[in-house]
């Protein structure tokens, strides 16, 4: 297995072969020179396809300003371009398919962030110390027999 080491010099010796090197992430695009990622958030799943281009954003065949018509979600989904620093210079395509308007932003903006750290392995840091690499996990909890929701009970009546 391994020598038996008699001196500090050997122990040091082995300690710097030990160390390794940590993780080095690579490009990975597909044939179009695209990356691609899912993203997620409630029952909303996003996939994404991150190109260099103008800025555009496409989702399910329609304009970014169609598909999603409250300001705020719009922000939501800019958030990792304005974090990275590249607002305009990626080309969106994605289809967005399960959950309401809120969720599939959400899905979107994970998505986004993924195919980034994709295309451009660097701006991995940024964009996790800003949170948007992490799926959010919350989900709605399921209704229980008895309550009139999750955990909500009927009204109560002493008569």
């Amino acid at each position: 297995m391994a020598e038996l080491i008699q001196s500090l010099d050997g122990l040091e010796a082995l300690k710097s072969q030990a160390v390794a090197e940590a993780p080095k992430h690579v490009q990975k695009l597909d044939r179009q020179g695209r990356a691609y990622a899912t993203g997620k958030r409630k029952n909303a799943v996003a996939r994404v396809w991150v190109r260099p281009g103008t800025g555009k954003i496409v989702v399910n065949e329609r304009a970014l300003e169609t598909y999603f018509a409250r300001p705020v979600l719009r922000l939501i989904i800019q958030q990792p371009f304005t974090t990275a620093a590249r607002t305009g210079q990626y080309d969106v395509v994605c289809t967005v398919s399960g959950g309401g308007l809120s969720g599939q932003a959400g899905a979107l903006r994970h998505g986004i962030s993924r195919a980034l750290t994709y295309y451009e392995p660097e701006l991995r840091g940024p964009l996790k110390k800003g949170g948007f690499l992490t799926r959010d996990s919350r989900v709605v909890e399921r209704k229980k027999y008895g309550k009139a929701k999750a955990r909500r009970s009927f009204q109560f009546s002493k008569r």
